[in-house]
């Protein structure tokens, strides 16, 4: 299966535990058995993975446009699919560049972050989350904020997800040290860091301030394997996200993040400098 068959086209989005997803399923489900096809049979006509036909039928995954053609023609289905998928909810809140990347999240083996401009969502406390929404113009209205801290917050669950994630973030002294919100809210981010640090599919690790060798200056880095093994990056902008399924494009972002975890400190030294910065405050 290739990558951009499992991720979809532009606009796929974040699905959420919805009545509309979970009849949709239902109805892929329904054109399926009346086919004589299995979960497995299925998959191979649409070109995905049977754990994604799963995922579909059982209301967990937003279907992908392509999902919804492909099976729309291997199902005979009189045109019933493309018109439920026009009523398929979405969760608020989440920018809409940014939600195909967080529907892979939701599947995702392993993921890896570095970060140099705020501190990765998935690690953010409430306060410094409401603090960065609050920061960057123009206002938002109050429902607004709402919705982007909830989400944001939403997504941590990624954390305690079974079967787990295996975690890499690799977060700039600089972010920390910038006290976003303000002191108390840096104090609570610090302790909320250090709650992550422990958690033992978490591996938490702080570029210094000082480090003349730095693989990272191009920017942000995200990576994540999905259930089949195949990685895909994402690269963000102001006001734009892009998926990178390339190969020689992911062989660079790996090269450039294994420099990243060479040349941060271990994530033993990053707890104690954490520690450390606490304690200064």
């Amino acid at each position: 299966m290739e990558v951009q068959d499992m991720t979809g086209g532009t606009g796929s989005g974040e699905p959420e535990a919805t009545d509309s997803l979970k009849t949709f399923g239902a109805v892929v489900k329904a054109f399926r058995e009346r086919a004589g096809l299995t979960q497995e049979g299925l998959a191979l006509l649409v070109r995905f993975s049977a754990q994604t036909v799963a995922s579909i039928e059982q209301g967990r995954r937003l279907p992908p446009p392509d999902f919804i053609e492909r099976a729309e023609v291997a199902l005979d289905a009189f045109g019933v699919l493309r018109a439920a998928a026009q009523h398929l909810a979405r969760k608020p809140g989440i920018a809409a560049w940014f939600r195909q990347w967080a529907a892979l999240e939701e599947q995702a083996v392993s993921l890896c972050t570095y970060e140099c401009r705020v501190v990765p969502g998935l690690l953010q406390t409430e306060a410094y989350s409401r603090a960065v929404t609050l920061s960057v113009p123009p206002p938002p209205e109050e429902e607004q904020v709402e919705e982007r801290v909830a989400a944001r917050l939403a997504r941590q669950e990624l954390l305690q997800r079974k079967p787990p994630i295996a975690f890499s973030f690799i977060i700039e002294q600089a972010l920390i040290e910038r006290h976003t919100g303000g002191t108390e809210v840096t104090r609570e981010l610090i302790d909320h860091l250090l709650k992550c640090a422990a958690l033992w599919n978490v591996e938490l690790q702080i570029m210094p301030l000082r480090q003349p060798h730095h693989a990272g200056l191009d920017g942000p880095i995200r990576l994540l394997e999905t259930p089949e093994n195949k990685w895909v990056g994402y690269s963000e902008g102001q006001q734009s996200g892009q998926l990178i399924t390339d190969p020689k494009d992911i062989s660079l972002l790996q090269m450039r993040y294994a420099k990243l975890r060479s040349q941060a400190l271990t994530p033993e030294d990053s707890v104690g400098l954490l520690k450390r910065m606490r304690g200064a405050l």
